[in-house]
This record gives structure tokens, sequence and C-alpha cells, in this order.
């Protein structure tokens, strides 16, 4: 997010020198730097046995499923945000969360936290959101996602992940 006012006083920012970070945004009444903040957003590969948990949701990608996903909100942590989403978008809970990397969606300006969750406990029951949910063997899951790059290249760090027969049964 670029801003061209101050959002605590209103003030029109000028451009101020800082360092390697070069022109800043500068409010001179409130003595504020305001940098560009990308909007975090959680992205979350549910895993369970061999099954990875997809999406359809139309106003995302028209002919692609998709992971679960969602922005971060004040006050809650990445790992809580994915518990939060997977349990909203799909009445089903998870643990054992772990990071594997991020995405940048630069034309939205999102910062995309990824992670692989595993099913605790639930029955799937879909937020209004979302169109359709399966379950579908993880190893087909790429052909489902045609529109979804981001979305491809966490799969195949899950599959990486998963690396063994092991680790489909935990």
């Amino acid at each position: 997010m670029k801003y061209k006012y101050c959002p605590n006083c209103g003030k029109k920012l000028e451009i101020k020198y800082s360092y390697d970070e070069g022109g800043v945004p500068y409010c001179s009444k409130d003595d504020i730097m305001f940098f560009d903040t990308p909007k975090p957003c959680i992205i979350a590969a549910v895993i369970k046995d061999r099954d990875i948990l997809l999406l359809k949701q139309s106003y995302i990608f028209k002919d692609s499923k998709v992971l679960i996903s969602g922005y971060v909100t004040n006050g809650e942590t990445v790992e809580s945000t994915v518990v939060r989403e997977v349990k909203e978008e799909t009445g089903i809970i998870v643990g054992n969360i772990k990071y594997l990397g991020s995405e940048y969606l630069a034309s939205k300006e999102i910062i995309m936290l990824t992670f692989m969750a595993y099913y605790v406990d639930g029955e799937i029951n879909k937020s209004s959101e979302v169109e359709h949910i399966e379950w579908i063997n993880i190893e087909n899951a790429l052909e489902e996602m045609n529109e979804d790059e981001i979305g491809k290249r966490i799969v195949k760090k899950v599959l990486k992940e998963l690396g063994s027969e092991e680790v489909f049964n935990k």
C-alpha cells in the first residue's frame, strides 16, 4: 500500500530519503515514514492421508481449483490465521502447521505466506464464499489447478515435503 496522505493527520506526504530504502513518503508534522506495506495473506495446503483439500471459487479463477487462503487480521499470528481460515471456509480443524515459504502477488500487492497443515477433525461444511470443496489425491492436484500458478508451486513443495509413504500415514 502506498500512502499519499498521512493516515494520522491527513497532511499530504512528502518524500524523504531513507538510506538504502531511497525515497519514502514522510509526514513532517507527525515525524513518521510510511514504508510500502504489502497485505499479508496465508495460503494453506490441507493434507489428510494421501489427499489434499481443494476449493472451487470462481471469483478467484474460473477454471481452476485452489487452496485455502485468507488475510491475516490484526492481533493474530499467521498460524492462527491458517486455523481460522480453514475452519471458516471448510468447517474442519487442522494442526501440525508447517511454514513452506512465501510468494508475492504483485497485481494485488499481497505477500502470501504458504503453509501445509494436517487434517485433525471435522466434517466439510463449506462457507458461502466457496462453491465446492473436495478431497483429491495429491498426485492429481496439479491437474485440477491449471490457472493457479502459486497454488501449483505450493503443491510441489508439499509433495517434496511428504516425500515417502510413511508421511502420508500421519
